[in-house]
């Protein structure tokens, strides 16, 4: 599944063409993803302006000059191709802006999701209204951590993949930082120091911030809107290397937490 640096890229690579654009035609091509379009969603959208582009956790965000907001998830495959020689199959909703640039959301598995939200109320949207805050905004702090792990005996990993407590991390995103935190997955939550909350915090952004800017993670049948696949993959210091080295000399090993797979150094990490 797309994670929220690949969200982000997509976000970034859609507002080169997008970005106050206007929507000349609109297509939707089958009823349905993992749930139906919005009935009004051609109407809404052709001849709107697009205002302002950005994300929410792991949900892209359309603002249009119409108080509404086009909401979109990738699901497990889906992403954003831009100017296509061809529409296929897969592209399931279509836009042309009055620049003449098409762009086609494709999703072969169809579990994405595009939904209309009046803008001014996006707050209250269902899948908003209970997550935490971006981790790679100014609310994500030590304190906020202390106090959402305070007496919890669940795992760290689990709990910083709880979107309540931090919105939009994701499996591949959270091994990483805690790797570089030195912070084993299985620790008790609520026996993570404020001196390893303290390490946590910064190397979330870092790890966030460096996926970005490398594109994102090459996951599947993900690509960037231009096509192209993203690289920080090879960044990689634990996930996906069970049994490899790890630069502290340890060996990367691998266990299976709430049904995804957690990899960690047990000698760097505690």
């Amino acid at each position: 599944m797309p994670e929220l640096p690949e969200v982000e890229t997509t976000v970034r690579g859609l507002a080169t063409v997008l970005a106050g654009d206007r929507l000349v035609r609109v297509a939707v091509n089958r009823p349905d993803l993992r749930r139906p379009f919005p009935p009004d969603l051609v109407q809404v959208l052709t001849g709107a302006r697009v205002v302002a582009l950005g994300r929410r956790a792991k949900y892209g965000l359309v603002q249009t000059d119409r108080g509404q907001t086009m909401v979109f998830h990738l699901g497990m495959s889906g992403r954003w191709r831009i100017d296509p020689s061809e529409i296929g199959r897969h592209d399931h909703l279509v836009l042309e802006t009055g620049k003449g640039h098409v762009l086609a959301l494709n999703d072969a598995r169809r579990f994405g999701s595009v939904d209309l939200v009046d803008t001014a109320a996006l707050h209250a949207f269902a899948p908003f209204a209970a997550l935490g805050p971006e981790p790679l905004g100014p609310d994500l702090t030590v304190a906020h951590l202390a106090r959402a792990f305070q007496g919890r005996i669940a795992a760290v990993k689990l709990l910083l993949l709880d979107q309540g407590i931090v919105a939009g991390l994701g499996n591949i995103y959270v091994c990483e930082a805690l790797h570089r935190a030195r912070i084993h997955p299985v620790r008790e939550a609520g026996k993570v120091s404020l001196a390893a909350l303290g390490r946590l915090v910064p190397e979330i952004r870092a790890v966030l911030s460096e996926a970005i800017a490398a594109g994102g993670s090459t996951l599947r049948d993900y690509a960037r809107p231009d096509g192209e696949l993203g690289y920080f993959a090879k960044d990689w210091r634990v996930y996906g290397r069970e049994n490899e080295p790890c630069a502290c000399g340890g060996r990367v090993q691998r266990v299976v937490q709430g049904g995804r797979s957690s990899f960690f150094c047990p000698r760097c990490q505690k």
